[in-house]
């Protein structure tokens, strides 16, 4: 199968195209390089230089590589700024997909699987968070989502283009042997914060909160391995030939605390990483994690990272070895 991996240069979507291009898929890595890396991307697979914006040029990739199959990744993802910057968010992450949901129905493509997000899950009732949740979007990026997952849900009705909406909780870890891995700037998930700590790239990991209604009082997040979110998305591209489209939670189903992260990569780097204790972030909730059971049961996902601190040893080895990222 010939599919179109779009934003293919970045974290998540460098380790799927790894995966894609070992199983023999004939990779095509749509990306303009402005969060993604050119050295991410696997050398088996075809990279074009090129925007979503750009109705014309995304055209002429489907009608040159006659596509089968899309795995959607690109995108702006700051859930706080797209609170700031709420235009930036809806013209990138919505004008965009139209654009690409266009030229899919236009060229047949009639399997798509979207990252999608746990922003969808802003006032949870019930833990672990499973897909029959009410869907609220925390933001103008969980927004965008939403509205994305809508949008594919009217295309599988009008034009039979089967879907796969795939929303993560937190994305962690790097390839086991160091040579893609998380490279964002700014950065601001958790393990790679800590991980720069370890590098003294910053002095100290603020904890925004110490006194939530936990164990440590710290949040408590589900932290999933990329590489097990890049099988998930590989079983969800495959399972799209059933002729039903999906919609699954990805997480490891079980949380861990700021203050267990910290400590699991003090153990793993052996180094002393100091904290700071900040006041609470606006938004914040004490818990998220994900029930990921019907993947499970419907595709046979599991995960293989089971251990914060294997997950962490994958990241440390990225982050030793690229201290300044692709640089």
């Amino acid at each position: 199968m010939k599919v179109l991996v779009t934003g293919g240069a970045g974290y998540i979507g460098s380790h799927v195209v790894q995966l894609l291009a070992e199983r023999d898929y004939d990779v095509v890595v749509l990306d303009n390089l402005s969060k993604g890396n050119r050295g991410a991307v696997h050398p088996d697979a075809t990279l074009i230089i090129g925007d979503l914006h750009d109705r014309a040029a995304l055209a002429a990739i489907f009608t040159a590589h006659q596509i089968e199959g899309i795995l959607h990744f690109a995108s702006q993802i700051q859930v706080s700024e797209s609170m700031r910057k709420p235009f930036n968010y809806l013209r990138d992450n919505l004008y965009t997909f139209i654009n690409l949901l266009e030229c899919a129905s236009q060229h047949d493509v009639k399997r798509f699987i979207l990252s999608s997000t746990a922003n969808l899950y802003d006032q949870p009732t019930r833990f672990p968070i499973d897909e029959s949740e009410t869907l609220v979007p925390g933001s103008i990026y969980g927004e965008t989502k939403y509205m994305a997952e809508r949008l594919l849900a009217w295309m599988d009705r009008i034009y039979g283009i089967k879907y796969c909406c795939l929303r993560y909780f937190n994305a962690c870890g790097a390839h086991p042997d160091g040579h893609i891995g998380e490279a964002h700037d700014p950065e601001s998930h958790l393990i790679p914060l800590v991980l720069q700590v370890a590098l003294g790239q910053r002095e100290a990991i603020e904890i925004f909160g110490a006194d939530y209604d936990t164990p440590d009082g710290t949040c408590i997040r589900d932290y999933v391995h990329v590489l097990d979110l890049a099988r998930a998305h590989i079983l969800a591209l495959e399972a799209l030939a059933q002729g039903e489209s999906r919609v699954y939670n990805l997480g490891s189903g079980s949380g861990y605390s700021v203050r267990e992260v910290v400590n699991a990569a003090r153990k793993v780097t052996g180094r002393p990483i100091p904290t700071i204790d900040a006041p609470r972030r606006s938004g914040d909730l004490p818990v998220l994690v994900a029930d990921s059971e019907k993947i499970g049961r419907e595709l046979g996902w599991e995960t293989d990272y089971n251990s914060l601190e294997a997950i962490i040893q994958t990241a440390w080895n990225w982050h030793r070895r690229h201290p300044k990222g692709y640089e």
